[in-house]
């Protein structure tokens, strides 16, 4: 399988989009999660959003670099370390996302508004890097790519 960088491109600009959302936001206390609702619900949203976009990009370069499928969200981090998108440090920083992501998203317990507001500021620089260090990484295999026979076809 190859890398389909168009595809990780929209993937990488969806996060980009949802960070920018949640910096629209403001800051994220448990005060605001409990008092205001539609911001609750669109924090819990983006999370949500941040680690699927996130595992469907590690999943992908594991499927095409390492030949594996990730068994789970969290080891889908240290797969896309592994394949050198991501640096371990990031993806051991990151992995615990896919537990919170979990929790909101199966809503497994009574979600504790204060861990998601703690949580915010750290996923944000996280994910910000994780964005970079996976750009960064398709840059340097596109710019060590073999030509594939048609690639300087005229259109």
């Amino acid at each position: 399988m190859t890398i389909d960088a168009a595809v990780v491109q929209e993937r990488l600009r969806l996060i980009r989009e949802l960070l920018d959302d949640l910096s629209d936001i403001g800051e994220v206390t448990a005060s605001r999660l409990r008092r205001e609702r539609i911001t609750r619900h669109a924090v819990e949203r983006i999370v949500t959003q941040l680690v699927d976009l996130s595992v469907a990009v590690n999943s992908h370069l594991a499927a095409a670099l390492l030949s594996e499928a990730p068994a789970t969200y969290r080891e889908s981090f240290s797969a896309a370390a592994r394949a050198g998108a991501i640096s371990e440090e990031l993806g051991a920083q990151l992995a615990p996302s896919a537990g919170l992501r979990n929790v909101l998203t199966h809503e497994y317990a009574v979600i504790d508004v204060g861990l998601v507001a703690a949580s915010i500021p750290q996923m944000a620089a996280g994910y910000r890097q994780y964005l970079s260090s996976v750009a960064r990484f398709l840059a340097t295999l596109e710019s060590t790519r073999e030509p594939s026979p048609g690639d300087d076809a005229p259109s």
